[in-house]
């Protein structure tokens, strides 16, 4: 198959011409249907010249398929075909169509594309759903119409409306679950995540293979749809395919997750301007998240009409406990559809109904449309009325369910007509590269995930956490507490204060008891002061356990302060949960709860942990008064800062090669919380070593999650750092170990210059929303040392940037609390050094900390 060039570039310029001249008219009006039905009008044009210019064999046809087949073409979409051939045809035929497939390449089409026969066709199809999609939506362009209509005929004979259904919910199912850590993330997807474009693809897929029409006009002609409800999702479609082709031509290739990169420019594009303390992309993105849930709506309700249609319910009965309501099968009807009219008390207890009946699976579409519909009837006269107040609190009182049915309010818009400071969080995005949901899906996941711990199923996980959630008499107002914990974000204050006011507010109005207000209030307004203590200070210090205890006050609130903060940080972004951070809180947690029962800090009992360390040294085989010599070396800090487990093994591995002399010693293992290495030092204390060691751990890729850096009485240093592979590589740590105590040893040994670190990359998000550097340098409580706290974006070798710094204005660093939120950092150093005494020194050093702090 020869082409002239001539004809080549031909094509090439007509197809670019249209491209072009379509791209300045969609910029102009802005009309994604309109673009999208020109782009495949113009690739129908260039094809069917193509196909007519060559001689190809009798009875083939060639089918458009997929989303062009639909004349749906975004601009960097693949272009999907068919070459179909009548069965009479051999293979030579077939390979008539190999250099035809190489010119639509060359003529700059991305063509997907399949050659097979009419009896392939249609024994794929029937194996495989996704096959029997692209046919579903096949397009006639050029050849044997005949055969194209036997085609048809076949395929709509073949296809069970009921299979192909379920097969379609199935995997709509398995795609959710795929992407349910990126539904409502900060880079979604606008075709696949749950609210994408492909939810109502399937709605209309499952509608063609049903006979019925797959356009939202035709839909509302067959009654499926109301008018009010196309007009939302049209507008809801209309965005999200705005959004898709301006992603695409941004990106110049087929992009469809909105990454950091295209949100501030997309956000321009679309005049979307920054407001207070939001970005731009942060609004641009809480519109999308709001026609995502416009599509998700309308997904499950027409899956449930046609579900309805093709299989009908026949089984119904009354609710002898709820009148008004109906058994429908397993789904939950209305028995009078004016319902909510004549009582919209009714909204707040059709969702009790589904809570005390677990054999109801859900709503009928007709009741989901109608609770839907009833949520604009929900005003401040309806959240003044006691019966619904009273019936809002049940719902989260109730034993079951709670999850199902706080989820369920907010997909339906109730909860956020209920409580308007919710709706305000709805979609809210949060750039501070912890969270990685917008501030209402995030609320949900505390919530749930609070109701995981009681579950005994999930006892495992968390079994201190478990134990105490089962004890909780009052789990209510641990869910009220994630409720509004976040519920003032983006106001512009305090948002723990002022969600502490509207909590009080909503409990006083709902007649809840002084005492209960109090303990959400005062949930609300801490909710970070376990996490901020445990990840912050030094938990060895008996001063900050017994001031942390009077903080609480009493039991009661230092278990919920628990439970809440526990279940706070794993619904923010599960990267950032580990063994590490449970062991901190648990650890704060059981000292707090000591002192607050009359007892004191375990901490602070040094003999006793000594005498745990030996009796651990003795079952090693240490002879008594082995450890003597060493440990008269280490003063009471040491034995405070460490573990009685910590105490023998450091004891253990130390002594047999002091014995020998050795100078420098590196041992590690794996870190005893289950997740990560702990590696320990001994060393001549000299200027540089904790910089070396944190620069090894940088080019290793690995975060160091706490360091406990001590001189002994003799002049060596004794650090011991906790440290974690934060990519997960499967690396088996006995080999790792290894590694670490040989070429750590070697790398201190050496004593190279404290060179910068090269070939270590940002992660993007940090990229496009940095995080300014916030540090403070302070004396201090007890005056023998300096604090140096700050705030920066996380980031390979941050922790060897500062440490450099350190180490060139001869700073000693007496203990480091590392703590990673995602992609921030913030850490507390203590720190000894003349530096630190001298004013323009000082200041000199904190500019160059804040210099080092600086993403790049």
């Amino acid at each position: 198959m020869n082409v002239g060039a001539e004809r080549l570039a031909h094509w090439r310029a007509e197809l670019q011409t249209a491209r072009d001249s379509l791209y300045r008219s969609y910029l102009s009006h802005r009309r994604p249907a309109t673009l999208l039905a020109g782009l495949s009008q113009a690739v129908d044009r260039v094809l069917r010249e193509i196909w007519q210019d060559h001689e190809l064999p009798p009875a083939t046809a060639l089918i458009a398929v997929g989303g062009y087949g639909r004349a749906e073409l975004y601009p960097q979409s693949d272009v999907d075909v068919l070459f179909l051939l009548d069965d009479s045809l051999d293979d030579a035929d077939c390979a008539r169509f190999e250099p035809l497939i190489a010119l639509l390449w060359d003529v700059g089409l991305p063509i997907g594309h399949s050659v097979r026969r009419l009896s392939e066709c249609l024994d794929e199809s029937r194996k495989d759903i996704t096959i029997q999609t692209n046919l579903l939506e096949a397009r006639f362009l050029a050849g044997d119409k005949r055969l194209f209509a036997r085609f048809q005929k076949a395929f709509s004979q073949q296809l069970d409306p009921l299979a192909f259904m379920e097969g379609k919910l199935l995997e709509q199912g398995n795609r959710h679950g795929r992407f349910a850590d990126r539904a409502m993330l900060l880079e979604p997807n606008l075709k696949e995540s749950p609210g994408g474009l492909r939810d109502l693809h399937t709605v209309q897929w499952v509608s063609r293979a049903m006979g019925l029409s797959w356009h939202l006009a035709g839909l509302a002609r067959e009654g499926l749809l109301e008018s009010a409800e196309v007009r939302r999702l049209n507008g809801a479609v209309r965005f999200v395919s705005q959004l898709r082709i301006h992603l695409h031509l941004a990106a110049r290739r087929r992009e469809d997750r909105l990454l950091f990169e295209y949100q501030e420019p997309l956000a321009i594009e679309f005049g979307v301007a920054a407001k207070g303390p939001r970005r731009a992309s942060e609004l641009l993105m809480q519109r999308y998240y709001q026609a995502a849930r416009e599509i998700s709506f309308a997904n499950e309700l027409l899956l449930g009409i046609l579900r309805q249609r093709v299989k009908p319910i026949i089984e119904i009965a009354p609710i002898a406990d709820a009148p008004g309501f109906l058994h429908r099968g397993n789904l939950l009807d209305l028995a009078d559809e004016d319902l909510y009219d004549r009582a919209p008390e009714a909204i707040l207890q059709t969702i009790l109904v589904l809570q005390r009946h677990p054999e109801l699976k859900g709503l009928t579409p007709n009741a989901y449309r109608a609770l839907w519909r009833a949520s604009k009837r929900i005003d401040a006269g309806f959240r003044r009325n006691p019966a619904n107040r009273a019936a809002f609190l049940a719902i989260l009182r109730e034993p079951h369910g709670v999850t199902q049915a706080t989820r369920l309010l907010h997909r339906l818009g109730i909860l956020g007509r209920y409580l308007p400071a919710f709706e305000r969080i709805t979609g809210q995005l949060q750039h501070d590269l912890v969270h990685i949901y917008p501030v209402d899906e995030h609320t949900l996941m505390v919530l749930r995930n609070l109701r995981r711990l009681a579950l005994t199923e999930f006892a495992h996980e968390f079994p201190l956490a478990h134990r105490l959630m089962r004890e909780f008499t009052r789990p209510d107002l641990l869910y009220l507490a994630a409720l509004f914990h976040d519920i003032a974000k983006g106001r512009g204050g305090d948002h723990s204060t002022l969600g502490t006011v509207d909590a009080r507010r909503f409990g006083i109005t709902h007649g809840m008891a002084k005492a209960d207000v109090a303990l959400v209030a005062w949930l609300v307004q801490e909710h970070l002061s376990l996490s901020r203590t445990a990840q912050k200070e030094d938990l060895s210090d008996p001063a900050v356990i017994t001031a942390f205890a009077q903080r609480c006050g009493s039991v009661e609130r230092l278990t919920a302060l628990y439970l809440l903060t526990m279940a706070d940080i794993r619904g923010t972004n599960p990267k950032i949960w580990n063994a590490w951070k449970e062991k901190l809180l648990r650890e704060l947690y059981l000292a707090s709860r000591r002192v607050l029962e009359g007892g004191a800090p375990a901490q602070d009992d040094i003999e006793a942990k000594k005498e745990q360390a030996r009796a651990a040294l003795r079952l090693y085989g240490f002879e008594a008064g082995a450890e003597d010599g060493l440990w008269a070396k280490l003063d009471d800090v040491y034995f405070l800062r460490h573990e009685a487990q910590e105490i023998a093994w450091q004891t253990r591995r130390l002594l047999p090669l002091l014995r020998r002399g050795e100078p420098l010693i590196v041992r590690a293992r794996l870190a005893p919380i289950g997740e990560g290495a702990e590696v320990l030092v001994y060393a001549p204390d000299e200027a540089g070593l904790f910089a070396r060691i944190c620069g090894f751990f940088a080019g290793m890729r690995y975060t160091v999650l706490e360091a406990k850096v001590h001189t002994t009485r003799d002049g060596f240093a004794l650090d011991s750092f906790v440290v974690m592979d934060e990519a997960n590589r499967a690396i088996p740590y006995r080999d790792l170990l290894s590694y670490i105590e040989y070429e750590l040893a070697a790398a201190l040994k050496a004593k190279k210059p404290l060179a910068a670190l090269s070939g270590l990359r940002l992660s993007r998000q940090l990229k496009y929303f940095p995080i300014e550097p916030e540090l403070a340098l302070s004396p201090s409580d007890s005056g023998n040392s300096h604090v140096l706290s700050f705030t920066a974006g996380d980031r390979p070798g941050l922790l060897y940037d500062v440490a450099r710094v350190l180490s060139r204005y001869q700073v000693e660093l007496s203990s480091a609390k590392v703590n990673t939120l995602g992609g921030r950092a913030e850490d507390v150093f203590v720190l000894k050094g003349e530096a630190l005494t001298e004013p323009g020194v000082h200041l000199a050093l904190e500019k160059d900390l804040l210099a080092a702090l600086q993403s790049s």
